[in-house]
């Protein structure tokens, strides 16, 4: 059958309009990696380490918030999010057990034959707010990235319940439900760390948490790891991402040289893999704290690389505000900078920028914002 991936449009066509998917490709008995999924070697992710640093930073246990030591634990977590823009949690609220169960359904979900996956399409799905794909924007890219998703955005539980893939619905929405409390507390002590005073149910914090989506993403065992990537380098668009890693790893955070700046990501640069800690979680600041904070905390950008002996899973919450909302740096933090970095925006048109261009790293995505006499 590998044959048939001799002609890039036969192998588009089979991957993303028939809806097969990596995994499908995978399954065909594919020995080397198509063409159309080897990256330029810029993109690539070696495993010399070269460029790569351990994360020797440990867990923030968020019990601790409830003890003694509360005032350490809201140092660490603003001060993480001042600089990697990335850590990990325990005792966060979410069972352990619920997320070993998170992971088993995701295989599950993967290892349905095609055409149970396929009918979850864009276009074609049954509900809006259930969509399953392949790469990040195919259409737009000249490397594939070597992942199949589903993304499932949350309205009601009924919704859910109803419209949610069999295998996930239960796991994913329990998921959502438990992290939720962490997330707003999360959210209540960043904002306070910006001076900012926050309120029981502050409307402030609704607003940018307003919207929420869980996704499922399906990394196969790729034969040639090191001319592909799961995911090219990008930071969330949103406010908080909740992120459940498996045992597998791969997920890699750039640092920045100069906290100040970001660069085009080419020269020079630096990463981080963040290690799988089991029953942990990991917290990642997106674009839209970054804008809010007007620039204090920064969002991550981070890539995947693939494996070549087992496929791995990772699976998401995206929080963000709601598409209407208005966005920009919070008045409080203007006043105190005595600047606005980034321009006020609707945040469906950052939306619309996010998914109408490939993958090309951080700085692309906030120049959309940035007010330009500003570097960051």
């Amino acid at each position: 059958m590998a044959s048939r991936f001799d002609n890039g449009n036969s192998l588009f066509d089979f991957v993303v309009r028939e809806g097969n998917g990596v995994k499908g490709l995978v399954d065909s008995g594919l020995s080397m990696v198509p063409d159309r999924y080897i990256q330029p070697i810029q993109e690539r992710i070696h495993d010399d380490k070269q460029n790569t640093i351990s994360h020797k930073l440990p867990p923030i246990d968020l019990s601790k918030l409830d003890g003694p030591n509360h005032d350490q634990v809201l140092e660490d977590i603003a001060a993480a999010a001042e600089t990697l823009g990335f850590f990990q949690v325990i005792n966060h609220g979410v069972p352990v057990e619920l997320l070993e169960s998170l992971k088993d359904a995701a295989h599950r979900f993967f290892g349905r034959p095609p055409a149970e996956k396929a009918v979850y399409r864009n276009g074609v799905s049954p509900n809006p707010h259930v969509k399953y794909g392949t790469s990040f924007v195919p259409d737009k890219e000249k490397a594939l990235e070597w992942k199949d998703y589903i993304s499932m955005t949350y309205t009601s539980d009924t919704d859910a319940l109803d419209h949610w893939p069999k295998d996930v619905k239960i796991a994913a929405l329990e998921y959502l439900k438990t992290s939720s409390k962490m997330v707003r507390r999360l959210m209540e002590i960043l904002m306070s760390k910006l001076g900012e005073t926050v309120v029981d149910d502050d409307s402030r914090i609704d607003a940018v948490i307003g919207s929420k989506m869980v996704n499922m993403n399906f990394y196969p065992a790729c034969p040639n790891p090191e001319l592909t990537v799961g995911v090219g380098r990008h930071s969330d668009m949103g406010t908080l991402t909740v992120l459940l890693q498996d045992g597998i790893g791969g997920l890699y955070v750039k640092v920045d040289q100069d906290q100040d700046q970001e660069d085009d990501g080419k020269n020079g640069e630096y990463w981080i893999e963040i290690p799988p800690i089991p029953g942990a979680l990991v917290i990642n600041v997106g674009d839209t704290l970054q804008i809010l904070s007007n620039g204090r905390y920064k969002s991550a950008e981070h890539r995947v690389r693939t494996t070549r002996s087992e496929s791995r899973v990772s699976i998401p919450i995206f929080t963000t505000p709601k598409a209407s909302e208005i966005i920009g740096p919070l008045r409080g933090v203007v006043e105190k900078d005595g600047v606005a970095r980034y321009r006020e925006f609707v945040f469906q048109d950052y939306v619309n920028n996010f998914f109408g261009n490939v993958h090309q790293g951080k700085k692309s995505q906030l120049d959309f914002a940035r007010l330009h006499h500003f570097a960051a």
